[in-house]
């Protein structure tokens, strides 16, 4: 197929294009390569899929890889109302994966303008594109955090999600609802997936795992909110990869003959793995003793996640597999080559 990845420089999108290429498709890479952190390690992705900062990558031109003969690389905005939709004119998509999001529950709270821009003017703009352009399936990342002050565990998608404790959780739930809008209006496939802290090689420098690992590397304390009384239902990248590939491997046929057109699923481990014992599993792959500063729970954050992940079992046999420690030690040794430490 013909795929659009947006975020292709993010962490789950640079491994969603790697597998999708893997698997013989032809995927279009889409990224603004924005400064929320670290650009170095964006462009250092895009290198891993053949795109060379070197080479020139300058807005709105696209880039062929030097790696994949069936990848190429767009710098845009998906806020781009001009560019975007000529970007559709021009590769007839089957179907488009957006990743591309404004990320951060922390974030969100100090810059909120970022989040309507892309979270929501942005998707309105990708929903826009697919409808004009004869899109058969729009995959797209929810997350987690739409639960908000829910308390019944393990968090289900027949549950109410309506009460979102930060801007971002917001900015997703109105993902989901404007995705049905379209799907009931226009009659395309939407499959929305709830991420569950996404974590492995690659992985984001503000998520717990990239924190924790640099500062017991660089033997300075952590940081650990509420107390340490917190769980968290970590799902490693190539579980997250493989399900979000086998849905957009799907044939739509069916659902498009029953007006199957909306669907939602939570994406995890369904398996939440305590604070304390997640950095005790880093500090035996490290071989240190983290010393630990805590903290009082943060403004927008929840103390526990966990993942019922039966519909997408039952539709798509998703199971992941790959366990806490063996993920966490995948990461790290990651990081340790990625930094060239001894």
């Amino acid at each position: 197929m013909n795929i659009l990845v947006t975020g292709a420089a993010g962490f789950i999108g640079f491994h969603v294009c790697q597998q999708l290429l893997l698997e013989g498709h032809t995927v279009v890479g889409l990224d603004n390569i924005n400064d929320y952190y670290e650009v170095g390690l964006k462009y250092a992705r895009l290198e891993a899929l053949g795109i060379l900062k070197g080479s020139g990558i300058t807005y709105n031109e696209a880039i062929q890889s030097n790696k994949y003969q069936k990848f190429s690389f767009i710098k845009l905005q998906i806020e781009d109302r001009e560019n975007l939709p000529s970007l559709f004119a021009n590769h007839s998509f089957d179907v488009v994966c957006n990743l591309a999001a404004q990320a951060g529950v922390r974030y969100s709270i100090e810059n909120p303008e970022t989040y309507i821009d892309s979270n929501i003017v942005g998707y309105l703009n990708i929903l826009e594109a697919c409808r004009h352009h004869q899109v058969k399936h729009l995959v797209y990342a929810s997350s987690s955090s739409v639960y908000g002050l829910n308390e019944d565990i393990p968090f289900s998608t027949d549950q109410k999600v309506d009460r979102p404790i930060s801007l971002y959780a917001a900015s997703k739930k109105s993902n989901e609802l404007m995705a049905h809008t379209y799907s009931h209006l226009y009659g395309f496939c939407t499959t929305g997936l709830r991420f569950f802290t996404v974590y492995g090689p690659w992985g984001r420098p503000d998520m717990a795992l990239f924190l924790f690992t640099k500062a017991m590397v660089e033997d300075q304390p952590i940081e650990v909110f509420n107390q340490g009384n917190m769980s968290r239902d970590f799902t490693y990248i190539a579980d997250i990869c493989k399900g979000v590939t086998t849905i957009i491997n799907e044939d739509t046929a069916d659902r498009e003959k029953s007006k199957a057109y909306y669907k939602l699923y939570n994406i995890g481990n369904s398996s939440p793995v305590a604070l304390t014992e997640f950095i005790e599993a880093i500090e035996e792959v490290l071989g240190k003793t983290a010393v630990k500063n805590f903290r009082p729970m943060q403004a927008g954050d929840v103390a526990k996640t966990w993942a019922d992940v039966s519909g997408l079992e039952k539709d798509y046999k998703y199971h992941p597999s790959t366990p806490v420690k063996e993920g966490i030690k995948q990461f790290i040794d990651w990081y340790k080559e990625y930094y060239k430490l001894a």
